[in-house]
């Protein structure tokens, strides 16, 4: 059985992970920071990690993605992407006004993680411009602490999977500031995943570090994509924490690394003098294809 580390119970990623594996029995090792997820599998406690990198409305989570980079060596072995349906969370009955309809005044805090909160910052501008606003390591973190704390007027932006393991209710539902809200997830770990369901595609995640600053220099790293036909869905510059106005490109490829062509295009970028690291070679599923199997 495989032991899967993720953030804490009631989290989209828990959502996700079941929603990857569905009937497949698997092991969740649950952990309230995202360190603690990335360690787990860098010790061998457990045998994959599910880490959250990107999302249609916040775009990458760097913190995570420099985790990847600068932190472990544990190469991406899966992507999916799951819908972020965010929810107020909190005790019906604590904001209950005179006529049986939800009172906003009575609301003193909303928790939650910062991607999250970040994604429904309209819905809180709108009905609870007043209250503090406070960031949590987890959406379940912040649902656990507003069941923690009942009488204080505390709110979380959470999960459907998180009120219903806490005993909370959903006083509104879908709050995302935008219906096309989904997250990319990557499960890491030493070894090859093989699922049922087919995937959409294949990619190749690398990082080219250029040897030095010079005129043309990143164009003649895409070109060597660019002539092979070969598609980068993705690029993404990012510090590399050695000096100011040094950086290393993030890029991800639509290909195999088996291909005939991309390990081609490696070589010639590594002739002109750039460091490639391969991230990880892995299927990508989407949304729609993996629902198409249930």
């Amino acid at each position: 059985m495989k032991r899967i580390a993720l953030l804490p119970s009631g989290s989209v990623s828990h959502e996700a992970v079941l929603h990857l594996f569905r009937d497949e029995p698997v092991e969740l090792l649950h952990y309230k920071q995202i360190s603690d997820v990335f360690l787990s599998t860098a010790k061998g406690d457990s045998d994959y990690s599910v880490i959250p990198i990107e999302n249609t409305i916040e775009g990458s989570v760097t913190l995570h993605m420099d985790w990847l980079v600068h932190e472990v060596e544990i190469p991406m072995q899966v992507e999916w992407v799951y819908p972020s349906i965010q929810n107020w969370v909190g005790r019906r009955t604590e904001f209950l006004g005179a006529s049986d309809q939800l009172d906003y005044s009575r609301v003193k805090k909303v928790l939650s993680h910062p991607v999250a909160m970040a994604q429904c910052l309209q819905f809180i501008r709108t009905y609870m411009p007043h209250a503090e606003l406070e960031h949590v390591g987890s959406t379940s973190e912040a649902v656990k602490l507003v069941q923690e704390h009942p009488g204080e007027g505390w709110t979380a932006i959470g999960t459907a999977l998180g009120a219903e393991r806490y005993g909370l209710d959903i006083m509104a539902s879908q709050v995302t500031d935008h219906d096309n809200n989904f997250t990319r997830f990557v499960l890491i770990g030493p070894k090859p995943v093989v699922l049922p369901q087919a995937p959409i595609e294949d990619k190749t995640s690398i990082l080219v570090t250029l040897p030095e600053d010079f005129p043309g220099a990143l164009h003649q790293v895409l070109a060597a994509f660019a002539w092979r036909r070969l598609n980068l869905s993705r690029i993404e510059s990012r510090p590399t924490k050695k000096r100011l106005g040094s950086y290393y490109f993030y890029m991800d490829v639509l290909a195999p690394i088996s291909s005939v062509l991309l390990p081609l295009a490696i070589e010639e970028i590594e002739a002109l003098g750039c460091q490639v690291r391969i991230l990880g070679s892995y299927p990508s599923y989407s949304y729609e294809g993996l629902k198409s199997e249930v």
